[in-house]
């Protein structure tokens, strides 16, 4: 009989319970704007069904996500989570602050007041170093500092940004983290916001579903971009995680990457493999929000094309609206793929530790 599976949330977003937690942490300089405006990044789409779970509000009160002990109590026990990767509570939106020196202060702040809270709650939960990749030089710098703290597994920031992860401005940031041994990784929401450009190449969409929906055509432009101006080559350790970007969309781009590959190879020269190879060494995925096709052995279909025995990974994105359930969200694929995408893709990549009576199940 087959045992619990062995189940890693690589997105589990964490917020903090009052404004004033910060504040210990953070410059006294900063101390009446963060009270003030906070991220200072604000949105402009309004979601009818909200963003958090109503009955993930902590037995205390506080927003959901913001009490270390009852996410064990309310999700992490019930679905047998082992491990879940903290990926905060907007926080990425920083990058966009106008004010380089402030979001430098409190990506750092929010770094501190992480490894203080969370991470000391329960060896089950590990971090994502927040930095503020408008800066980069300071970003490393951040990098440097947090990647002494072994429970922090990963960089963050967010996808909306001024131009595509590949470009050079941006490669102190992957130098850093290769040089810590940490993948980096970008989560969706900050697009359309702050001192990003607009969410669409064709503008603002006019409604939340509208922008909900073409998210992906971000991520494609951000791993298009890492591969096509050689990122990988420059730093061939490094691996990149798009977080909460759906998965579907990903064979297409490395068809069509491929194929103009075979006749522009010119203009990348430092290019030695095929794009879609870079992506399967480099990029992983996480699985929310899963597409949902009428046909489910569609969605397998695509996994198969994509690897996703290599490189997607579960997620839930608790506690927002729209949950993923462990429990349900994949039995669709088959058991070893399946358990692959659970935990064991994502412990390969964390470098965290199989259950004692799991050890050498379902080899890569």
């Amino acid at each position: 009989m087959q045992g619990k599976p062995f189940i890693i949330d690589a997105d589990l977003h964490n917020s903090l319970a009052k404004m004033k937690d910060l504040l210990p942490y953070l410059p006294k300089v900063w101390h009446q704007q963060w009270l003030e405006s906070g991220i200072g990044v604000h949105g402009q789409y309004y979601s009818p069904v909200g963003v958090l779970r109503q009955d993930a509000i902590p037995d205390n009160g506080g927003p959901p996500g913001s009490d270390p002990q009852f996410a064990l109590k309310h999700y992490m026990d019930p679905y047998g989570i082992d491990f879940a990767i903290l990926t905060g509570g907007g926080e990425q939106g920083i990058s966009l602050h106008a004010d380089p020196d402030y979001a430098t202060a409190v990506a750092a702040a929010y770094n501190d007041w992480l490894a203080d809270s969370w991470l000391k709650a329960s060896p089950r939960y590990k971090g994502s170093i927040q930095i503020n990749h408008s800066d980069p030089a300071e970003a490393a710098k951040e990098i440097d500092r947090m990647a002494k703290n072994p429970d922090m597994v990963q960089v963050v920031m967010g996808s909306g940004a001024r131009m595509p992860y590949g470009n050079r401005f941006y490669h102190p940031i992957y130098e850093a983290a290769e040089r810590n041994g940490l993948p980096v990784a970008i989560h969706p929401g900050t697009e359309g916001k702050g001192v990003a450009g607009a969410p669409t190449p064709s503008g603002y969409p006019t409604r939340y579903m509208e922008w909900h929906n073409i998210l992906p055509a971000n991520f494609m432009t951000h791993i298009n971009s890492l591969v096509c101006e050689g990122v990988f080559e420059k730093y061939p350790k490094l691996k990149f995680i798009s977080i909460e970007g759906g998965i579907a969309w990903l064979p297409h781009l490395m068809w069509r990457m491929d194929k103009n590959y075979k006749a522009l190879r010119d203009s990348a020269p430092w290019l030695k493999r095929l794009p879609s190879e870079y992506i399967l060494e480099h990029i992983r995925v996480t699985t929310q929000p899963i597409e949902e096709p009428e046909q489910p052995e569609h969605l397998v279909q695509i996994f198969q094309m994509m690897r996703a025995d290599k490189i997607a990974m579960f997620s839930s994105d608790y506690p927002h609206w729209d949950f993923d359930n462990p429990k349900i969200v994949l039995n669709s694929i088959p058991r070893e793929m399946r358990n692959r995408i659970l935990g064991y893709n994502a412990a390969e990549l964390y470098h965290l530790p199989l259950p004692a009576e799991q050890k050498g199940v379902s080899p890569a």
